[in-house]
């Protein structure tokens, strides 16, 4: 904001985002949820959360990498987890 002159009420105007989350967020009195990071972003021209373009999404039906939609308590293949409590 400061690198482009840019007062809250600016980037609110600017971004969509309320002015009063945006000074909050500078404040540090809340978190930006990712949308409000997505405006922003898009608003300043900027990368607000280093690295989150690379991340790797799952393609459509494809689990996250780390998920395991097995029954609770069952181990994931792999897991270094007991086969058996007791």
């Amino acid at each position: 904001m400061s690198d482009q002159g840019l007062s809250a009420n600016a980037l609110a105007r600017r971004s969509g985002v309320n002015r009063q989350v945006i000074t909050n967020v500078l404040n540090g009195t809340v978190w930006a949820d990712t949308l409000t990071v997505i405006d922003l972003e898009g608003a300043l021209g900027v990368i607000l959360w280093p690295d989150h373009v690379q991340w790797r999404i799952p393609a459509a039906g494809e689990a996250p990498e780390g998920y395991n939609d097995e029954v609770e308590g069952t181990p994931a293949e792999g897991s270094s987890a007991p086969d058996s409590v007791g």
